[in-house]
């Protein structure tokens, strides 16, 4: 399983599949075409069933059952877009075996090293297989980790009949990094009581909350005068941003906080004198909280349009998706499995809250509960990510015993 799961994951990875948010169509870049239509190639390979790809690139397949009980349908699915925040283009992975426990250089040439000082969790993988970049790209762990290990855990499920299971559904979508993955997703074609998203991090995330989430894009026009002649004219429209901001609480921002914490985070901040953007994201987990916080940007900005003028200032406020903690915890016998599979495996489950969002808090809102476990992978989007294969391998197996559990219960 070692070697195939490097195979798949390196060879996905290579292919450039960062996502676009100011592109319309869906996918949002050519590039996830490539690797979509790749893997519905694979999936047939593999001997999977009922394969599809839609008009917006979603792949769709069926593991048939091979058992007499009457077992629910389940579905695993996985996104194949990377981020936006660091480029996906070339990236060339490097594998290192039974890793030392040391200072990893990345990129010689640029003097980009990982090390332990930094990033303390390397530590816990001495003498793990590492892949990690070469210190000019991301990964793409996040997720074609996930992509290889669903692919993987369904090519050993084909070879070894003996394990009985129920019909399993799995998925490979479009952009979730940007915000769109379940946007046209099929709930009804997809067909399946329940799914996991493997979209996690570090070895044993079992993951059923997530973030409430808003983005706020305020819109400030100003007044761009000659300084010489300025007096009572200039209306600098970078000054009202900034008294905007400075209106909203310091300490709740995402640099200061953790576990249930909301926040504000400044996304982008983009101007001069005469026109001024920002561009926010709102988080908090609790709805009470999520609506106070949305309740006070508006009012900060209401604020400002008394003393500047209402056409001064345009707020555009936008819900984005939901705790899908409110859809699992009614069926959290899902969660039960998942937790079970890992104990099984000699896995400690790490059971916290998603400090951001995953396909499935959109799904579980579209009738599909989808609590998220872990891929093995670190430092996500950036430089520094990477993954160990040993927890891969357990990821994969994580995935083959929900499966097996899941036919025991019936």
């Amino acid at each position: 399983m070692k070697n195939e799961l490097i195979e798949r994951f390196t060879s996905y990875v290579k292919v450039d599949t960062q996502s676009n948010e100011d592109s319309e169509t869906c996918p949002s870049t050519e590039g996830q075409w490539t690797l979509l239509r790749m893997l519905v190639e694979e999936l047939k390979q593999i001997g999977m069933e009922e394969v599809t790809i839609d008009d917006n690139g979603y792949v769709m397949a069926t593991l048939p059952p091979n058992t007499e009980k009457a077992v629910p349908t389940i579905g695993f699915l996985a996104h194949v877009d990377t981020a936006t925040d660091f480029t996906g283009k070339n990236v060339n992975p490097q594998i290192i075996d039974q890793y030392d426990g040391g200072e990893i250089v990345l990129n010689e040439a640029l003097k980009v090293v990982m090390s332990p000082q930094d990033f303390p969790s390397l530590s816990g993988y001495k003498g793990h297989t590492l892949i990690t970049t070469d210190g000019t790209t991301l990964l793409g762990a996040d997720n074609k980790a996930g992509v290889t290990e669903i692919m993987t855990a369904m090519a050993y499920l084909i070879q070894h009949p003996e394990i009985k299971h129920g019909k399993v559904r799995v998925a490979f979508t479009p952009d979730e990094e940007i915000g769109r993955g379940p946007h046209k997703f099929d709930v009804a074609a997809f067909n399946a009581k329940h799914a996991y998203t493997v979209d996690g991090g570090p070895l044993g995330e079992l993951e059923y909350e997530s973030f409430n989430a808003a983005a706020a894009k305020v819109t400030i026009k100003g007044n761009n005068i000659h300084p010489g002649s300025a007096k009572d004219k200039m209306v600098n429209s970078m000054k009202i941003a900034m008294e905007l901001h400075s209106k909203l609480p310091a300490q709740e921002a995402p640099e200061h906080t953790e576990g249930y914490e909301g926040f504000f985070h400044l996304l982008a901040f983009n101007g001069d004198v005469e026109l001024t953007k920002l561009h926010y994201i709102i988080r908090d987990h609790d709805m009470d909280h999520f609506k106070a916080r949305k309740a006070l940007i508006e009012n900060i900005v209401n604020e400002l349009k008394s003393i500047y003028g209402s056409d001064s200032i345009q707020l555009e406020l936008n819900d984005q998706y939901y705790n899908m903690g409110e859809k699992i915890k009614p069926v959290m016998e899902i969660v039960d499995i998942a937790h079970e599979a890992m104990v099984s495996l000699d896995i400690t489950p790490i059971v916290k809250p998603i400090r951001g969002g995953t396909d499935g808090s959109q799904l579980s809102y579209m009738g599909l509960p989808t609590p998220n476990i872990f891929t093995g992978g670190e430092n996500f989007h950036g430089k520094f990510e990477f993954i160990s294969v040993d927890n891969m391998i357990k990821a994969t197996q994580t995935v083959i015993e929900i499966i097996k559990l899941t036919e025991q219960k019936y």
